[in-house]
């Protein structure tokens, strides 16, 4: 099986692909200046954009872990994931609050698949 790497960047890829397994690497917001809310809006908008790079999709998401700054902020942060994700197909999550680079108020990780 063949190894893609999407963006690879001075650090990492964006994402890697090994077969159906899509790995991405943690996602922050590009707008430190935002609230909680609208990071993890253009954290989420990064992750449907890499996803589709990958062949795949949020439907097809297995595992996601989101890093925060404030875990107080976890009540906002999830009105908005759970806006975006659908509740019939639901990936396993994990939460957890960790010192982030400065400004970073929210990091997400995410394993996805691209079978059906």
């Amino acid at each position: 099986m063949t190894i893609e790497r999407i963006k690879p960047a001075q650090w990492n890829s964006r994402a890697v692909v090994h077969g159906d397994m899509v790995y991405l690497s943690g996602t922050v917001a590009d707008d430190k200046s935002l609230p909680i809310e609208g990071q993890t809006r253009q954290v989420l908008d990064k992750i449907d954009s890499v996803l589709a790079e990958a062949g795949t999709d949020k439907s097809k998401i297995l595992a996601v872990t989101v890093y925060m700054a404030d875990i107080d902020q976890k009540d906002e942060m999830n009105e908005v994931y759970m806006a975006w994700m659908d509740k019939s197909i639901l990936a396993t999550r994990t939460c957890i609050g960790v010192d982030l680079t400065l400004g970073t108020l929210v990091e997400i990780t995410v394993t996805a698949t691209k079978a059906g």
